[in-house]
């Protein structure tokens, strides 16, 4: 007696020969959608590379300072001279700063809502972290000049007394603490709510069979984080530094409310003065003339490409580790 039971060609989709589903009218427009938003997406980063490195041509054909040694910024002068060698050095340090304070406090702060902390106190912890990365930048500007600048005098003295034969916290001039290390300090604070969400979103996709094993075979709480933890999420820690350390490359109003300007480039990191790319353009773009705001693109130009190279580096870090980070998990 013939069976009744239909087979699986009378209920399946068309499949064709290459073995993908031909697809619906949806999936057709889904993917044309995507396709077309990264086109679109390449199409304004050229845009925005090739409006940049036009601009900043106009301003390097007149220049009569080497753009990349010279200290002085004075593009409306006649003739023009200037250059960013104290913008990349205030730029590089400052963001070098942050990373250095964010970054180990923000993957504590994440191990802690994610494997320690009970779960009432890591909700409402979690939920204040991620509060205070929708804080305006002014508002930590403000913050900056009437609290953490007069504040952080102390710290730069006892710097300086018992950390000033390190060359680098010799305070040599006498002011307030308008530096780069305040700038620093800062923009650890700005980005520490941006790295430690990311992080935490990691650790809390660890299987948890990894760490099961790991406690059954008799590993301690912080042999569990070192060996099945770290190892799964040091890609993702990665990503969310790099993210951090965008923010802290391209802060403007913060960075202009607090750090006191100056063309000077310093080894002394207590020392008041320096500039950053964003500052420098935040401070001079309104009272330059047409060839000066070209000047000012220029070094912008300076600053994406940073940004891009900043970037690409943790791509490759982070394919480089990707056997070893879980992302194949």
């Amino acid at each position: 007696m013939a069976s009744t039971t239909p087979t699986q060609t009378d209920t399946a989709p068309p499949v064709a020969k290459s073995g993908r589903s031909t697809g619906r009218a949806g999936d057709k427009i889904f993917a044309g959608l995507s396709k077309g938003s990264g086109i679109l997406l390449l199409v304004i980063m050229a845009s925005i590379a090739i409006f940049l490195t036009y601009r900043a041509s106009i301003a390097l054909a007149d220049n009569k300072g080497n753009f990349l040694t010279t200290f002085d910024w004075n593009a409306s002068g006649t003739p023009p001279v200037f250059g960013i060698a104290v913008l990349l050095f205030g730029t590089v340090v400052s963001a070098v700063i942050a990373m250095v304070i964010a970054v180990p406090i923000a993957v504590g702060i994440a191990l802690f809502i994610s494997h320690y902390a009970p779960r009432k106190l890591a909700q409402p912890l979690a939920y204040v972290v991620d509060l205070l990365a929708a804080v305006p930048s002014i508002v930590y500007g403000i913050w900056g000049a009437l609290f953490l600048v007069p504040y952080l005098g102390g710290l730069n003295f006892w710097l300086d007394e018992y950390m000033g034969w390190t060359y680098v916290f010799d305070k040599t001039q006498v002011g307030v603490a308008r530096s780069l290390f305040t700038v620093g300090v800062l923009l650890a604070i700005m980005i520490l709510p941006i790295v430690t969400s990311v992080s935490r979103e990691v650790f809390l996709q660890v299987p948890r069979m990894n760490e099961e094993a790991a406690l059954a075979l008799g590993a301690t709480r912080w042999e569990v984080i070192r060996m099945s933890v770290l190892p799964f999420g040091r890609s993702g820690v990665i990503s969310a530094s790099m993210l951090g350390l965008g923010r802290a490359l391209g802060e403007t109003m913060a960075v202009a409310t607090v750090l006191s300007p100056s063309f000077l480039i310093s080894g002394h990191i207590l020392d008041p003065g320096g500039g950053t790319f964003a500052q420098n353009i935040a401070a001079k773009f309104d009272e330059a003339n047409e060839f000066g705001r070209d000047a000012l693109i220029a070094s912008g130009l300076v600053l994406f490409v940073l940004t891009l190279l900043v970037n690409g580096a943790a791509r490759l870090i982070i394919a480089r580790r990707k056997d070893f980070s879980g992302a194949n998990a």
